[in-house]
């Protein structure tokens, strides 16, 4: 049986932890958080007695790993279904494209029921299991409402959702497929919020209270203490996967990067590092990078123009609902302090950079995100383009969820190819049988020739994952300067994406020679390099190249556009 007490943001009053309550009992304030007695603290302790961080490596990889530190009294009140301990994943290709090597993803997507809530979920539904209460009602733009359903199925409490219109369809089936009562609202969700309120005090029924709530914000503090862990880890070259316990220090990112709503997430993640740093786990504090749909930001706008207190947006307009929170409230106050204090920004980001961002995600590292992550996506770009965010910074993104099915504008209807197999086709208008030959002769029709001349296997890897995820295009690679020129003279590429600096024959001296064959003359260039370039050097290629590119400082989509512009027949 553990102890810990209410801290009321407003007055500042200590209570003990008896139940859950909606407001303070001193000054009737609705914001209230955790507070604990530490029980261990690492610049003081000389022989520290067994404690919870002594334990951590016999525990399991649950949020739960981190009980001492958390707003449950009796373990037997638990409710767990494995969430907790996501992957930290360093975006290799991401981060080669923009000239960043410690990008790091902490994968939300791989919780129970696919998204961060899981961790808000296991803890709200714990304590409401622990204080008696059977049934209970939450407002959602979707993963909280799912992972509320799952999480109180497991515990035998009835959920009432409230859920805007726009949350998709297929969302609201599994909400009602854990045996929620599903009320869809015509409005936006600070309407659906209000609404669930009214309901929930009609009916005398328990309402979940988001960031105002401890639950949340203690439960989103379990990433922050996840990621210290797993950096030590990396810091120390061991296997970030594993726990690390105490084995090696823990270690804070330079930066944290999360998209918000209402604001949940960065509030409860900061406070989980600063815990950290009160027991002297960590030594710094990250700096935090918030980010929301520009149709719907009013924490972005207001935080540019120095507000104390948010502006309200009254008729959100994105595509991306899940960040549609119009009227923020207390959670902006909190975030902006949270920036003063330690640094950072709240930036607003066009849905279409967002769309645009979660195709990179997904064709450069392989990672498939829910749009409200693929503004956090945006927003690294954004940051890392401005100079604000340094090449030597270690940087963590919050993903969030996983990307849904019903999606289907982000890629198009026409994503696959239709293709009939042998033996059951019907014939072309030439009389061939329209085959698997047929299909693949028909697609190699359209292919063009590409060379790569690059001596890093890492950057001429990134290029052809560009060219791949783009279209058709037959490849030759080669990374030395002289086995380059005799690969292109043997077989010539429609396009030549060239590095300057290479062994055996450098850039310079490949495009003398194609310049002087009559085959290679008019073959397109495109100059990729980490060179700075001297007077001399630009006069040097001048009339010579199409496009040149700096490396670390372009997007897929700048090479793909220069590409389509230098191509024959583009």
């Amino acid at each position: 049986m553990r102890n810990f007490y209410t801290v009321c943001r407003h007055c500042h009053a200590k209570h003990p932890f008896e139940q859950p309550i909606l407001t303070c009992p001193t000054c009737g304030g609705g914001w209230l958080d955790a507070g604990y007695d530490y029980p261990y603290d690492a610049k003081t302790a000389v022989s520290p007695q067994p404690s919870w961080l002594n334990k951590l490596t016999e525990r399991g990889t649950t949020i739960w790993r981190y009980r001492e530190l958390l707003p449950l009294r009796d373990d037997d009140h638990i409710i767990s279904l494995g969430e907790g301990w996501t992957p930290l994943i360093r975006a290799h290709n991401l981060g080669l494209m923009l000239g960043h090597n410690n990008i790091y993803i902490k994968d939300e997507r791989q919780g129970p029921t696919g998204s961060f809530k899981d961790r808000q979920a296991s803890i709200a539904i714990s304590a409401m299991k622990e204080a008696g209460i059977k049934e209970a009602v939450v407002a959602s733009t979707g993963n909280v409402a799912i992972a509320y359903s799952a999480y109180g199925a497991r515990a035998g409490i009835k959920m009432w959702v409230f859920v805007t219109s726009s949350v998709p369809a297929d969302k609201m089936r599994e909400v009602a497929l854990y045996g929620s009562e599903v009320i869809k609202v015509a409005g936006t969700y600070d309407q659906c919020k209000k609404v669930a309120a009214d309901f929930a005090a009609n009916k005398g029924i328990f309402l979940d209270q988001g960031i105002k709530g401890i639950a949340a914000k203690e439960a989103m503090k379990t990433m922050s203490y996840e990621i210290a862990e797993q950096l030590g880890n990396i810091a120390a070259g061991a296997d970030p996967s594993t726990p690390n316990g105490h084995r090696h220090p823990w270690q804070a990112p330079d930066w944290y990067l999360q998209a918000v709503s209402g604001g949940l997430g960065p509030v409860g993640v900061m406070k989980g590092f600063k815990e950290m740093h009160d027991m002297g786990l960590i030594d710094k504090l990250p700096k935090m990078a918030c980010f929301q749909s520009a149709g719907c930001a009013p924490m972005a706008t207001s935080f540019h123009k120095g507000l104390a207190i948010a502006e309200n947006v009254d008729d959100p307009i994105t595509d991306i609902t899940t960040l549609a929170t119009g009227v923020p409230g207390e959670a902006y106050v909190a975030l902006r302090e949270l920036l003063l204090q330690h640094g950072g920004t709240i930036d607003a980001i066009e849905d279409t950079d967002a769309f645009k961002a979660m195709q990179i995600a997904a064709r450069m590292d392989g990672i498939s995100v829910e749009p409200a992550t693929a503004v956090t996506f945006a927003g690294l770009i954004k940051l890392i383009r401005e100079g604000t965010i340094q090449p030597h910074e270690t940087i963590v993104l919050n993903c969030s969820g996983h990307t849904f099915p019903v999606e289907k504008h982000i890629v198009g209807e026409q994503y696959a190819r239709d293709m009939i197999l042998e033996g059951i086709a019907e014939h072309d208008s030439h009389g061939r049988p329209e085959g698997l030959l047929t299909a693949l002769e028909d697609i190699d029709d359209r292919v063009q020739r590409i060379a790569i001349l690059e001596d890093n296997p890492d950057a001429s890897r990134l290029i052809r994952r560009i060219l791949q995820a783009q279209g058709e295009f037959l490849i030759d690679e080669a990374n030395n300067g002289l086995d380059g020129l005799k690969m292109i003279k043997q077989d010539t590429p429609n396009l030549l994406i060239l590095d300057l600096m290479m062994p055996g024959m450098d850039g310079f001296g490949i495009v003398k020679e194609m310049k002087k064959d009559p085959k290679l003359r008019d073959v397109p260039i495109i100059v990729i390099t980490a060179k700075e370039l001297s007077p001399f050097e630009q006069a040097e290629l001048n009339g010579k190249i199409k496009a040149l590119l700096q490396k670390g400082s372009f997007l897929d989509s700048e090479l793909l556009s220069d590409i389509k512009q230098a191509l024959p027949g583009s």
